[in-house]
């Protein structure tokens, strides 16, 4: 019967871990939307207004169906599941939305709202990475940790959280929405920063496919760079993974007799410092 009362989206909307967790003698009360806050851990960077006006339209003719979730923060309340419900409510006119208050420290509350976004298919491709990247720094998951917890595969996240190695004008036009995933996948195997801008630019400006971006850009691959890839030691390129993954930029190994050498490019001055910062190095100041 409750199913049939919250509806069909419940499990889109609330993860399975929050929904088992959730005592059946909780309450739902109304709490005013002026008295809660935002969550600062929320991945989604852009929500589509167009979306948004559509649930607000659905809100104001049946309600908020399924009830959003909140921990106290003093006299106030922070969000941790249902921001798209609460901005559409806001949006027409309510006051007062349904709520459940539950009790949980910062690393539950960023856990669930990571946990709720990921587990939908509309985030952009660096709002879903930058998603990751939390959960990997705050609760040290690795990337087949979180592939197992959201349910996809270990290269998925990892290629993902590769993204976050791009320039920051191509992760700009990524959360715009003019480039997709699989353009900043393409732009990923591009030699150096200038290079990924100016090709993002014209994947923009000429509204190139993600097949040719790989057939024409230099340093890109079709299928040439596909069999070469094929002969590369496996146990380096899985190196080359974990060092990506963990550091957020593109390296490479190669071995040089019983050494080898490791690469790791960086985009920026910013970028250097970041990197230096991930791997303990402390310059003299």
């Amino acid at each position: 019967m409750t199913k049939k009362v919250l509806g069909r989206g419940l499990d889109a909307l609330i993860s399975q871990d929050l929904r088992e967790s959730v005592s059946e003698t909780e309450r739902v009360k109304e709490l005013d939307v002026e008295k809660i806050d935002p969550n600062p851990h929320q991945p989604r960077a852009a929500f589509d207004d167009e979306h948004l006006r559509e649930l607000a339209e659905s809100i104001k003719r049946h309600g908020v169906l399924q009830p959003v979730v909140v921990r106290r923060a003093g006299d106030r309340y922070e969000l941790v599941l249902g921001e798209r419900r609460l901005r559409a409510a806001k949006l027409c006119g309510k006051t007062a939305v349904p709520a459940i208050v539950r009790e949980m420290d910062d690393a539950e509350s960023l856990k669930q709202a990571l946990m709720e976004n990921l587990q939908r298919e509309d985030l952009n491709a660096v709002e879903e990475a930058r998603g990751y990247e939390l959960l990997r720094t705050e609760f040290s998951l690795s990337a087949k940790d979180i592939a197992d917890m959201i349910g996809k595969d270990r290269s998925t996240v990892a290629n993902c959280l590769r993204i976050l190695a791009l320039p920051n004008e191509v992760k700009d036009l990524i959360v715009a929405g003019r480039l997709t995933a699989g353009h900043a996948r393409a732009l990923l195997g591009i030699e150096g920063a200038a290079a990924q801008i100016e090709w993002a630019r014209r994947i923009v400006s000429e509204s190139l496919t993600v097949r040719e971006i790989e057939r024409t850009a230099p340093g890109k691959t079709g299928k040439k760079r596909g069999r070469a890839g094929a002969r590369r030691d496996p146990e380096l390129r899985a190196v080359e993974e974990a060092l990506e993954v963990h550091l957020g930029s593109r390296v490479r190994v190669a071995k040089r007799g019983k050494g080898g050498q490791i690469a790791i490019e960086f985009y920026s001055a910013e970028d250097l410092e970041r990197i230096l910062e991930r791997l303990g190095v402390k310059l003299p100041s």
